[in-house]
Order: C-alpha cells, then sequence, then structure tokens
C-alpha cells in the first residue's frame, strides 16, 4: 500500500476547537462527511482501480472565522497495473470533479487551497 495526502480549505464550514480533537464526536461525524465526498471522487479518478480508501488525519483553522482546513491520508495498491502514481493527473481530475476547486459537495471550497502530494 502508497499513500498521498489531500489538503484544503473548506470556507463555510466554522472551525471549533472539538474538531481538533480526533475523538470527539464533532470530528469522527465530520470525518464521515468529508470520506462521504472524497472517496467516491477518487474512485473515479485514475487511481480509481487501485484506491483503498481514506481517513482525515486533521482539522485546523483557516484565515477566516468560517474556513476550516482539512487534511486527508489516502492510499491506493502500488502494483504493476498503475505506472505511477501521477499526482498532478490526479490533482487536475479532482479540480475537474469539485468544479474548479470550488465544491465538495455542499461543501465550498477556497479555490487555491487543493493540493495532493504524493
Amino acid at each position: 500500500m502508497e499513500n498521498f495526502t489531500l489538503n484544503f480549505t473548506i470556507t463555510n464550514l466554522m472551525f471549533t476547537r472539538d474538531l481538533e480533537t480526533p475523538n470527539s464526536a464533532k470530528f469522527r461525524s465530520t470525518e464521515r462527511i468529508m470520506r462521504h465526498y472524497i472517496e467516491p471522487l477518487l474512485r473515479r479518478s485514475s487511481i480509481g482501480p487501485h484506491f483503498s480508501g481514506c481517513k482525515v488525519t486533521g482539522f485546523r483553522p483557516g484565515r477566516h472565522r468560517d474556513d476550516t482546513g482539512v487534511d486527508v491520508t489516502c492510499s491506493y495498491k502500488d502494483n504493476a497495473n498503475l505506472a505511477r502514481f501521477d499526482r498532478e493527473q490526479v490533482y487536475q481530475e479532482l479540480s475537474t470533479m469539485t468544479k474548479g476547486g470550488t465544491r465538495l459537495g455542499h461543501y465550498s471550497l477556497d479555490p487555491n487551497s487543493l493540493y495532493v502530494n504524493g
């Protein structure tokens, strides 16, 4: 298994301190929602057949009161059928699927915040 990270900022989810605590009910429920939106996009991407899943590793305060940064670690099966993980291609696909990096379900994204790191 190989991992990659996704980072983005939601502009209509107010950061609260209970989002910093991985065992809090708010963290767990918000993580489920994020996975509900992110995982289907990755299953439709070029790594889809090799995609295994994601885990939110943290939420952080954004620059503005209603902003929340999201850090996600995702995994995929690295095998001969996947030439190599192309983070730029995955970024472009996610950008397209999120309307230019502006929408994730009912959440608004900072269009300059989407980052994919292989």
